[in-house]
């Protein structure tokens, strides 16, 4: 399990915005990993959000940058252009979901596998929608924004709820310091996600760094992303979780 290891942590980033570069120094210096959802229909356009009363910067990476912002970690869906998905017909959420996983693997250069729903949870992910994802795309997992607060493997992987978003500070360091200490011989998985802006609004680089610092380099945990987790053939085997089948794309030219 987890290459020998019953724990695991991964992280788990949406939107793809400019501040993933400054994201991915910090998971790079304690060598930890994470997989960011990406709209490639957006990639290369400038904008802003207003959060808690604060304009943070929304900007997104060009396309021809991408591969380089991302390497080393993994690059997963998160739609064309971020619509509601229940809102669609069959043939946009194909759209919005299989173009977009096809165009981010043509340029990162690998099968992209992996998504995170946008929108709120209810606004984007029902049992129609799953359904879509399972006859008509090469989505393997993808995850919500339903937090459980405990570490337990799931077996509905379209349906992947987190641990925790990494802004409820309180909740994020207790789970981080009980996973630490957490003796098992059994699959746990810690799963934090969030968006890399987010830290802009009250600046809490810091206080994310202190939380990475406190998980990381520790001999019993897998740091990996979240296909190397979720998909985790061992990890598979122990939870029943099936994955569905769908026509792969020729291989990728080296």
């Amino acid at each position: 399990m987890f290459d020998g290891k019953a724990k695991a942590i991964t992280f788990s980033y949406d939107d793809g915005v400019l501040q993933d570069k400054r994201l991915i120094e910090i998971l790079n210096k304690y060598e930890l990993k994470c997989t960011f959802n990406l709209n490639s229909g957006l990639l290369g356009r400038a904008g802003s959000l207003v959060r808690e009363d604060v304009t943070v910067a929304h900007c997104k990476p060009r396309a021809c940058e991408t591969r380089s912002i991302y390497e080393g970690h993994e690059v997963a869906v998160h739609t064309l252009h971020h619509p509601q998905l229940t809102k669609l017909s069959t043939k946009k959420v194909v759209r919005e979901v299989e173009d977009d996983r096809k165009a981010l693997s043509d340029i990162v250069g690998y099968e992209v596998v992996g998504m995170a729903y946008p929108c709120s949870t209810k606004a984007s992910q029902n049992d129609r929608v799953v359904n879509i994802l399972q006859r008509f795309t090469g989505v393997q997992y993808s995850r919500n924004t339903i937090s459980t607060y405990n570490f337990e493997p799931q077996t509905d992987l379209l349906r992947f709820c987190p641990t925790v978003h990494h802004a409820e500070w309180d909740e994020l360091f207790r789970l981080g310091e009980e996973f630490v200490s957490l003796k098992t011989d059994a699959p746990k998985i810690f799963y934090i996600w969030g968006h890399s802006y987010e830290f802009d609004i009250f600046n809490d680089w810091n206080k994310f760094e202190d939380f990475c610092r406190l998980i990381s380099g520790k001999d019993d945990i897998f740091y990996g992303t979240n296909k190397e987790v979720l998909l985790d053939p061992d990890l598979l085997a122990y939870t029943g979780a099936k994955l569905h089948s769908y026509r792969k794309r020729k291989p990728f030219e080296k």
